[in-house]
């Protein structure tokens, strides 16, 4: 019988982690008819999170700690967790109890019909507009520019296969996205819908920061858009340019205009050097990622794990 891992990164959580648990003890665990483990990773929470999570494993022996030495964010704390999960699948399941306990079983089932990755699909989420029209917003740009399977509604959990985690785990990279990485991988893949349940206690710690980078890493990281739309920038600036000076001179000889056009000069200038300045932003982007790979440092540094003899 096979073996499954859920896999539940926590950051700030103290107020959510029993609810969590609970949820999850009542409504899965309970009812499982496989083997299980449950691994929790403390992503440099400052908070009293770790704690809780002692308190948990001391009630549950199926509960592993994972502690890393500071916050490395969400990709790095699942990568921990599936570097040290000994299932046979994994499941990820966020901490803030905002996606249905239930969803793991849905995910499960869905894996034994003979898929090796399954996405648990967003078809409504109960939160504010401005949060919906952001993952609205980066999974249409994702699907047109980079992964063409990514689904309408995004995804935030998945269950995936060892021979998928074996992969991830290989790749081993900084400055990506784990949620693209799956998807890139190409294994056969089947989704399960859910709604996204509105946050009941603590705060979210998803940064509009995070957001930007999150955009960033997966655009530089799967995509050539970047480069195609310095290319486009730059055709349409040269072309701006030469239509500009042309107009300028045909209207300097018809009406006998003295060629001096500073004011113009100076715009063209400004334009152009905007266009530059543009163009070494996106390639310094791409240059500092090489430089991070290149230094081939670790994407986590775990503290400490515990487990149960």
């Amino acid at each position: 019988m096979k073996k499954l891992s859920i896999i539940i990164p926590v950051y700030y959580n103290e107020e959510n982690l029993r609810d969590m648990y609970a949820g999850l003890r009542a409504e899965v665990l309970s009812v499982l008819q496989c083997k299980y483990e449950v691994v929790m990773v403390d992503d440099g929470s400052g908070d009293s999170s770790y704690a809780i999570m002692e308190e948990l494993a001391a009630q549950d022996k199926h509960i592993s700690l994972v502690k890393l030495s500071r916050n490395f964010g969400e990709h790095a704390a699942l990568l921990a967790g599936l570097n040290i999960c000994t299932g046979d699948c994994a499941v990820k399941k966020s901490a803030d109890a905002q996606e249905p306990a239930k969803l793991v079983l849905d995910l499960l089932e869905k894996y034994e019909e003979g898929n090796d990755v399954v996405l648990a699909v967003r078809e409504d989420r109960n939160e504010p507009a401005a949060q919906r029209f952001f993952s609205r917003c980066y999974a249409n740009m994702m699907r047109r520019h980079a992964l063409p399977n990514m689904p309408e509604g995004g995804f935030d959990s998945f269950l995936i296969d060892r021979k998928v985690i074996d992969v991830l785990v290989s790749m081993d990279e900084l400055n990506t996205s784990l949620m693209s990485q799956i998807l890139w991988s190409g294994f056969k893949t089947a989704q399960v819908g859910y709604t996204r349940l509105a946050r009941t206690a603590g705060k979210s710690r998803w940064s509009f920061s995070k957001k930007v980078k999150l955009t960033a890493d997966s655009l530089l990281g799967f995509s050539t858009a970047p480069l195609k739309a310095i290319w486009i920038i730059g055709c349409i600036s040269f072309a701006v340019s030469l239509i500009w000076l042309a107009c300028y001179l045909i209207y300097s000889f018809a009406e006998a205009v003295p060629l001096s056009g500073f004011a113009v000069v100076v715009l063209l200038l400004f334009l152009l050097f905007g266009m530059v300045m543009l163009a070494m932003a996106v390639l310094g982007a791409y240059l500092w990622r090489t430089f991070d790979a290149a230094r081939n440092r670790p994407v986590f540094i775990i503290e400490r794990v515990k487990r149960h003899d």
